[in-house]
């Protein structure tokens, strides 16, 4: 079985600086809300597309309590789907609220282990990760969603309480690596 290595739970956040879709860098550690969801996602996938509405819904609901940023850590000269210019249609369709910025290089997504998209990192007040996972259990259907997974999480932490689940493995399309930078996977007997 192959098992892809992660960043665990009470680890610090990794800042990076990335460019967003104005052009202005933002830096990661630059937010003063509560806590700080870090969702790995991209255009093209069809899980972000199933969950995109319910994360920008969670963005507003919990403005002032929790900043939301995306990050495309997505190689676009092999999916150009997922492109700068791309990924502004995409906001202004989705109406996101939030930074969606540039991981050209993927080494925010390599530093993170990210592997998914979307694949979400929620870091309560001292920046610390408390939850890991998916946005919900069924994100290429909306209409069949049973557990809001990080709303369940963000609810908790933000009344001072453990996230039901800590860690739910992400549901989504695998990050479109530049070829011969793909991360080391282990194999688990």
């Amino acid at each position: 079985m192959l098992h892809y290595p992660e960043l665990s739970l009470g680890s610090d956040l990794i800042d990076a600086e990335l460019p967003g879709l104005d052009g202005k860098t933002v830096r990661l550690s630059g937010f003063d809300e509560p806590l700080l969801a870090v969702v790995f996602m991209c255009n093209h996938c069809p899980y972000v597309k199933g969950s995109v509405a319910e994360i920008v819904a969670l963005a507003r609901g919990f403005s002032g309590q929790v900043a939301f940023v995306g990050i495309n850590p997505n190689d676009y000269s092999r999916y150009p789907e997922d492109s700068p210019e791309a990924m502004r249609v995409f906001a202004e369709q989705h109406g996101i609220p939030f930074p969606y910025l540039l991981d050209e290089s993927q080494e925010v997504a390599r530093a993170y282990q990210a592997q998914r998209t979307p694949e979400v990192f929620l870091f309560d007040r001292q920046r610390k990760l408390r939850y890991h996972g998916r946005v919900n259990d069924t994100p290429k259907n909306p209409e069949a969603v049973t557990e809001h997974t990080l709303e369940l999480a963000l609810r908790a932490l933000l009344a001072g309480q453990e996230p039901p689940l800590a860690q739910a493995p992400a549901l989504g399309c695998s990050i479109k690596w530049k070829p011969g930078y793909e991360p080391a996977i282990q194999i688990q007997r």
